[in-house]
């Protein structure tokens, strides 16, 4: 090991088949202080940045066996942060540019020079280090300012249970829902406990950008692919890259970009319009306060699309299912819209608690939220009161939670029947809600009304 390394020396990582090579650049790089660790076969190199904390791997481009764009890949997959740089002889620079497209930091030509490779290394490595630091920085804010999901809820506590396990995979995840029941906090928060937390979440609203450009939007477009398009633009998936992409109302997606889209959950690949394949690294999150597979009955969202998205669904409750936390969620907001509005911090009287849990809340959590907020400028004193609530909760108190009644030596079918008819009742004839409110699956309840009506 060179004498010129110092406390926070850089590693590099040098791949190459041909010995002779690699002993000449751990010697050139061990001149410039770098710590070098050498491989000579691609799986060699992932056991190292397996084990040691890398930067920089510069690896040749051809290789028997497993290539460097594959093993730039694996090695991504394993640290998303560190640079790739090729190696590449005559012949092969179009390859070598394609894999800069997917990813690599530079690529550089045989017979090496010395300061070429070394000063693009170099680069390489500050531009990794930015990156680490911006990560960490977005870290620290995140921690600071993400929302986090309150509650305790029974119904709460299922779903998040599945979204903590779902998060580490790379699966794509379906979150159902009414409007305002959270479904981008939970797409946060699976990004949030996912290998992908130091990447970006990108979110898009599928509803609110104009069809006519939404592909763009999504896939990007080269200089000149159509009229406008006065320079390059990256999508939202090249935005992605290495984190969450989160798909809001999916179900407001055109034919066209539904097509688009099933390539990419297919291929893992995109093209930008009117510019070449690209890869597509990122993790899908897609929510819908829409019944899709009523959709695809009714022709307007594709089969084999609605699958592909429903790897993993997940059904956010709406707050009528878990009023216990209406509580909590006060709370919650009066921290907030007390500290945003300057006012020393009010409290809510059980008076004002028993009105909200009574309520429907046809908005859910967000609209909640906005009666809070309200709330907190209107009021008066130091608690809040009845009089600070808008009208629309105050005139409409609803009936007490219903209660079914049986006779001593009713049979069990026929108490399980009525219970569940109750539940459907009260919950609109909503089965997933119903669902939720019982701690049994969907299928379940659609089996159970086969049977009654068998």
């Amino acid at each position: 090991m060179s004498d010129n390394l110092t406390a926070d020396a850089r590693t590099v990582l040098v791949v190459d088949d041909e010995p002779a090579n690699v002993t000449s650049l751990r010697k050139i790089f061990e001149r410039e202080g770098f710590r070098v660790l050498t491989a000579e076969s691609a799986k060699r190199a992932l056991e190292l940045a397996r084990q040691h904390k890398v930067e920089v791997v510069l690896t040749d481009l051809m290789m028997p066996g497993t290539s460097g764009l594959e093993l730039m890949r694996a090695l991504k997959q394993v640290h998303p942060d560190l640079e790739v740089v090729m190696m590449t002889a005559y012949g092969t620079v179009e390859t070598a540019v394609q894999a800069m497209r997917d990813g690599a930091y530079d690529f550089v030509e045989k017979p090496l020079k010395r300061m070429t490779i070394v000063k693009t290394v170099r680069k390489a490595a500050e531009r990794q280090s930015l990156l680490a630091e911006n990560r960490s920085l977005k870290s620290q804010l995140r921690s600071l300012t993400q929302r986090p999901i309150v509650g305790s809820s029974p119904a709460l506590r299922r779903v998040l249970d599945v979204a903590h396990q779902a998060a580490p995979s790379n699966a794509t995840v379906l979150v159902l829902g009414e409007s305002g029941t959270g479904k981008e906090l939970l797409a946060r928060t699976i990004h949030a406990h996912s290998g992908r937390a130091d990447g970006p979440f990108v979110a898009v609203n599928c509803s609110a950008i104009p069809e006519s450009i939404l592909e763009a939007e999504l896939f990007g477009h080269e200089r000149g692919a159509f009229t406008g398009a006065n320079e390059r633009r990256e999508g939202r998936f090249a935005k992605a890259r290495g984190g969450t992409l989160f798909l809001d109302e999916i179900g407001e997606l055109s034919p066209a970009v539904q097509v688009k889209l099933l390539r990419v959950l297919q291929e893992g690949e995109f093209e930008p319009i009117g510019g070449d394949t690209q890869s597509a690294d990122v993790r899908i999150v897609a929510a819908t306060n829409k019944d899709l597979q009523a959709e695809v009955q009714n022709g307007t969202f594709r089969e084999d699309l609605f699958y592909r998205l429903n790897v993993i669904a997940i059904t956010a409750p709406p707050l009528r299912t878990r009023r216990e936390d209406i509580p909590l969620l006060v709370d919650h907001f009066l921290g907030i819209y007390c500290a945003k509005n300057g006012r020393s911090r009010l409290t809510a009287p059980r008076e004002v608690l028993d009105r909200l849990q009574e309520y429907r809340w046809p908005g859910n959590v967000r609209e909640l939220e906005n009666v809070i907020e309200r709330a907190v400028v209107l009021c008066r004193g130091d608690k809040l009161s009845l009089d600070d609530l808008p009208d629309t909760i105050i005139d409409a108190r609803e009936d007490q939670t219903s209660v079914i009644t049986v006779a001593v030596g009713t049979p069990l079918d026929e108490v399980e029947r009525r219970l569940l008819r109750e539940t459907l009742r009260h919950a609109g004839g909503d089965k997933s809600v119903a669902a939720q409110m019982l701690g049994i699956s969907t299928r379940t309840i659609y089996r159970k009304l086969a049977d009654g009506d068998s």
